[in-house]
């Protein structure tokens, strides 16, 4: 069964980014997107919510105001920009306090302690079931220089991690984010991407050149590594 949630911010942004995030997740079902907290009270009012991303300082009613005023609340995440509510959303029970903006991977920690609550089957992050690329483009959000930037997968020449950091390579520009190559991996589509060395990441239909030791995209050779070359000849179908 999904969990039934809604997401509560007066930036639209916000909204958005949220959005894009849960779209990760096949077992969370968005019910509402609402602007203020009195929008959000009428749709908990009509129907059962298991989960509310929560924005605190919004026009009129506060969300901890909102919180509040729930007999039975569904499980709250609060998201807002400032620290200074942290005790006061722990004090009302909140599962967990994100301060915008909200790195994947803390999110991420966040949806873990979901799932943990709801006593789910696994508390393994999936990414949501997704209709053919040719009917809908799929974005990610990665924070780059202190803000979190769009990012259509289906641009992705290829990702090559630098440590605590990754590169995200594509035509016209290259994108450094701190993240692990690992959860990246995680979130590609794996029939569009493959890990070909323990650095790099490649979008499959950029190959333009396969040899048992490198692949060539865009004109730049990306290494295979000994550990990987085994499966690569097995998804490029191709005997040595």
């Amino acid at each position: 069964m999904k969990l039934k949630a809604i997401l509560v911010d007066d930036e639209p942004h916000a909204i958005e980014v949220l959005d894009n995030y849960l779209h990760h997740f096949s077992e969370i079902e968005i019910i509402a997107r609402c602007r203020d907290a009195l929008q959000a009270f009428q749709v908990l009012q009509q129907n059962r919510i298991d989960l509310m991303f929560l924005d605190i300082k919004m026009p009129g009613l506060k969300g901890t105001d909102l919180l509040r005023s729930l007999k039975t609340p569904p499980k709250v995440i609060f998201t807002t920009a400032y620290h200074d509510y942290a005790v006061e959303g722990f004090d009302l029970n909140a599962v967990d306090y994100l301060v915008k903006p909200i790195p994947f991977d803390r999110f991420l920690k966040a949806m873990d302690k979901i799932f943990n609550a709801f006593d789910t089957q696994s508390s393994q992050m999936t990414f949501a079931e997704k209709p053919p690329a040719a009917e809908k483009e799929i974005f990610l959000y990665l924070k780059v220089d202190r803000k979190m930037v769009k990012v259509n997968v289906r641009e992705i020449l290829w990702v090559e991690s630098l440590r605590d950091y990754i590169k995200v390579v594509m035509p016209d520009k290259v994108l450094i984010s701190k993240q692990k190559i690992s959860l990246l991996e995680e979130l590609l589509p794996e029939d569009d991407f493959m890990r070909i060395h323990r650095s790099f990441i490649v979008s499959c239909d950029k190959i333009e050149s396969f040899h048992p030791h490198k692949v060539e995209i865009s004109g730049t050779e990306v290494p295979i590594g000994r550990n990987y070359r085994a499966e690569c000849q097995r998804r490029f179908k191709t005997v040595y």
